[in-house]
C-alpha cells in the first residue's frame, strides 16, 4: 500500500518544545529514569497551583458550563477583559472587540488564518515562541525573522525590521514580555515599532501572555495603548499569570484603527463561529481571576518563589565557564549563550539530546526558537530551588565533559 502522508502544509512546521528530544525523554521515563524537565513553561507540575478562589468559582458555576456560549465567549468574561484593557490604557475596546479562545495558541492560529493569503509575509522575532512561526507557515504565509539583539538586552532591532519589510509584508509580531529571552520592551522601542507599522500599514500582533510576570519593580506597557491609528491584535490569558495552563482560557483584543479592518475582523468572527465556542469551564475563571487578588505579585516580589528561582538560575548558569546570559526582566525563562570558541556545537538538537542521555536534564535548543546559530538554549526556572540547583549542576558537569571532549579550555 502507498503510505498515508501528512499534508505538505506541515513541511516547514515545527514545534521543538514538544519535539523529538521530548519523545526520547518520555521513553526514558517509561524505563523508570527520572528526568528533570526545564523544557516547558507549565507551572502546575512544579507546585504552582491555581489560586483557590479561581478554582472554587469554576466549581461553583460548573452547572452553567454544559451548553455552548456565544462564539466570542461569555459576556461576563469579555466584560472583565474589557475592563482589563482599560486598566492597560488600551482605548475604545468594546465587548465585540474581544474573542475568547482555547488558550492563546488557538487564537494565534486563527489570527493568521483570517489574514494571510499564500505568499503573504509576517515579521516574527528571532528568537521567537515557535508557535508564531508555525502558525504563519500553516496559514500559507512566510515568516520573516527580525533580529532581537542580545547585546541590547534582546530588544528588537528596528533597522533589521525595516530591512525585512517587502511589498508582501502584512504584519509584525512582538512578544512582550518575551519568551524565550525574558526581555521587557521599553516604551521607546514600542513606539519605534508603531512608527514602522504606521509607515508600512502593518497589523501589530502583540503577544502579552506574561504581562504580570515582572521582576525588580518593572512595569509592562501594552503597545496598543500607545496609538489609535494602527490596527492592533493583542493576545493574553490566564495560563501564566494565574498558573492555569490547563484551563485553556485566552483572549484576543482588536483595537486601534478598526474602521479599515472590517473584512479581517469578519474573518476572525467567522473562524470563532466555526469552532462554536471556547471551553466554558475555562471562561468561568476569567472574571474572578482578573478581578481578584493578584497572587502573581507575591511570586515575583524579591522574596517570592519565582524571583528567587530566577536569581538562583541566573547565578548558577553564569558561573559556568563559557556561559553568558542576559538576566530576564520578566517571564519564566533564561536564554543563555554558549561561547562557540569553548563549545563548538554544530547541531544543538543533538547537543540537547546528549545532555538528556548523559545527565537526565531536558532543555530546548536555541534553534527550536528559530535562533540563527546553535549556541543558545532555553532554561525554564520553575522547579524548586533544590531541583533547580541539581539540574544546573548536571548541566555544568555535562559542559565540563564537553569542553574536555572537544579540547576546549575556559
Amino acid at each position: 500500500m502507498e503510505p498515508i502522508r501528512k499534508s505538505s502544509k506541515l513541511s516547514n512546521v515545527c514545534y521543538d518544545i514538544r519535539g523529538p528530544v521530548l519523545a526520547r525523554a518520555r521513553q526514558m521515563e517509561e524505563e523508570g529514569q527520572r528526568i528533570i524537565k526545564l523544557n516547558i513553561g507549565n507551572p502546575a507540575p512544579f507546585g504552582f497551583a491555581a489560586p483557590e478562589e479561581i478554582l472554587q468559582d469554576v466549581i461553583r458555576n460548573m452547572d452553567q458550563a454544559s451548553g455552548y456560549t456565544d462564539s466570542k465567549g461569555l459576556f461576563a468574561a469579555r466584560k472583565a477583559i474589557m475592563h482589563y484593557t482599560q486598566q492597560k490604557n488600551i482605548a475604545d475596546v468594546t465587548i465585540d472587540d474581544i474573542i475568547i479562545g482555547n488558550g492563546v495558541s488557538e487564537l494565534i492560529v486563527m489570527a493568521m488564518q483570517a489574514l494571510l493569503n499564500n505568499g503573504d509575509q509576517i515579521l516574527v522575532p528571532m528568537p521567537d515562541y515557535p508557535l508564531w512561526t508555525a502558525a504563519v507557515t500553516l496559514a500559507g504565509g512566510t515568516p520573516r525573522h527580525y533580529v532581537c539583539d542580545e547585546q541590547s538586552g534582546w530588544l528588537p532591532d528596528l533597522k533589521d525590521i525595516e530591512a525585512k519589510i517587502t511589498a508582501n509584508t502584512r504584519g509584525i509580531v512582538i512578544i512582550n514580555p518575551n519568551n524565550p529571552t525574558g526581555a521587557l520592551y521599553p516604551r521607546e522601542t514600542l513606539e519605534g515599532i508603531i512608527e514602522i507599522a504606521r509607515h508600512h500599514k502593518l497589523v501589530v500582533f502583540a503577544d502579552e501572555i506574561y504581562d504580570k510576570v515582572l521582576y525588580d519593580g518593572n512595569t509592562h506597557t501594552s503597545i496598543a495603548s500607545l496609538a489609535d491609528d494602527v490596527l492592533f491584535v493583542t493576545f493574553n490569558g490566564l495560563s501564566k499569570n494565574y498558573r492555569t495552563c490547563g484551563y485553556r482560557a485566552g483572549w484576543l483584543v482588536v483595537s486601534g484603527e478598526k474602521k479599515h479592518a472590517t473584512d479581517y475582523i469578519e474573518g476572525l468572527n467567522m473562524l470563532a463561529s466555526m469552532r462554536l465556542c471556547a471551553n466554558v469551564p475555562g471562561q468561568l475563571a476569567i472574571q474572578t481571576a482578573l478581578g481578584g487578588y493578584q497572587s502573581i505579585n507575591d511570586l515575583v516580589a524579591p522574596s517570592g518563589r519565582l524571583c528567587k528561582q530566577r536569581d538562583l538560575a541566573y547565578k548558577l548558569l553564569t558561573e559556568i565557564p563559557g556561559v553568558s546570559c542576559t538576566k530576564p526582566a520578566a517571564a519564566m525563562y533564561l536564554f543563555p549563550k554558549l561561547d562557540p570558541a569553548i563549545y563548538p556545537i554544530q547541531d544543538d538538537q543533538q547537543f540537547i539530546l546528549d545532555l538528556l542521555l548523559e545527565e537526565k536534564v531536558l532543555l530546548v535548543q536555541g534553534t527550536g526558537f528559530n535562533w540563527k546559530t546553535p549556541d543558545h538554549f532555553r532554561v525554564v526556572f520553575l522547579p524548586n530551588v533544590d531541583d533547580l540547583t541539581e539540574a544546573i549542576g548536571r548541566i555544568a558537569r555535562f559542559l565540563e565533559t564537553y569542553r574536555k571532549r572537544h579540547g576546549a579550555k575556559a
